[in-house]
């Protein structure tokens, strides 16, 4: 059976004795047009099967109407609720959203971005991976003018709005936390340095110690990925030190949970013998046991605020903008993973 030819605004001015620049001026909810007609046309529009040219009207704009979002992992619950922040806010604005997983790896993230890049996404919001050192893959962005906004993890070499939260408020609270509730030998098990969000939660978990007459031991800090099985390595060479820890802050939850199921198949009580504090509030940290403290990031907040930004930029595209860097805060959230009875 021969393909129906496509309906076209010429076919519904036809049906409905308007002229085509009516029914096109009705389509797009112009004014000028009066309400009783612009609702005519579009009941008659969806029973013809009528859709719109938008190849055209990218033409005409020069724009897709779409962003790429880039995130290292989908699956991990902040960056699941910056997406939603970003989707909430983008599609209120009639831009449609491709999200993207880097799966921690370059390579990966290399290919994405070349990707969305010859797709003519009009922006892209991005965090970068574990692995990412070089950056000429986001380069091909910022040197065609093409909006960016990066957050949690950014490039600081690349002129861009970004969006971060207080990483070293957070490790600083988490580690006077545990010192609050008598541990005197603090571990910590952090991310690459070569990102900054772990750096600053490193910093912040040393200052405190400083602050309370506590020695920095290099012997008690590990950075790895962060992974469930990095973890588990870590906690392991941990124990095997001469000076073992009684509390450990974690740069993310996942090693905090990977740490506590070490600790208590090994016959270790978490807080009594070592207290544990995590990172970034995954929704399994409050239903394990014992329940992990941790420090919360406002992700959703964080999409809400990038997608403005980045969508601003696109409608608004008068020269380079006034580039901001946004620093949202952090809340510590105690339970009993880290809360000792005295």
């Amino acid at each position: 059976m021969a393909n129906q030819p496509e309906t076209t605004i010429h076919d519904i001015a036809k049906k409905l004795n308007l002229s085509a620049s009516t029914v096109s001026r009705a389509l797009q909810d112009n004014p000028v047009i009066s309400e009783g007609t612009r609702t005519l046309v579009k009941r008659i529009a969806e029973q013809m099967g009528y859709r719109p040219n938008i190849l055209a009207a990218n033409l005409r704009t020069r724009r897709t109407n779409t962003i790429g979002v880039i995130v290292p992992l989908i699956n991990r619950h902040f960056f699941s609720s910056v997406i939603s922040g970003i989707e909430e806010v983008a599609y209120s604005r009639g831009f449609a959203v491709t999200i993207t997983q880097s799966n921690d790896r370059y390579e990966k993230e290399c290919k994405i971005a070349h990707t969305l890049f010859a797709n003519r996404v009009d922006g892209i919001i991005l965090s970068i991976g574990m692995g990412t050192n070089s950056f000429d893959h986001i380069k091909l962005f910022s040197d065609k003018n093409i909006p960016l906004v990066f957050f949690d993890r950014v490039v600081d070499e690349i002129k861009a709005h970004k969006i971060v939260v207080d990483d070293y408020g957070g490790g600083y609270r988490a580690t006077r936390h545990l010192i609050s509730q008598g541990a005197k030998t603090i571990a910590h098990i952090g991310g690459p340095l070569n990102l900054k969000i772990y750096e600053y939660r490193q910093k912040g978990y040393c200052e405190a110690l400083k602050e309370a007459g506590l020695k920095v031991n290099e012997s008690l800090i590990i950075n790895n990925s962060l992974s469930r099985e990095e973890g588990t390595k870590a906690i392991e060479q941990l124990m095997q030190n001469s000076v073992k820890p009684d509390a450990i802050f974690c740069a993310n939850d996942t090693t905090a949970l990977s740490v506590i199921i070490y600790l208590q198949g090994n016959g270790y009580k978490v807080p009594e013998d070592i207290a544990i504090v995590g990172f970034s509030n995954e929704p399994f940290s409050e239903v394990v046991t014992p329940s992990i403290s941790t420090v919360k990031q406002p992700g959703f907040l964080m999409g809400q605020k990038a997608a403005q930004l980045i969508t601003q930029q696109i409608l608004h595209h008068n020269g380079e903008p006034d580039y901001k860097t946004i620093v949202m805060p952090t809340e510590l959230i105690i339970r009993k993973s880290s809360l000792r009875t005295k």
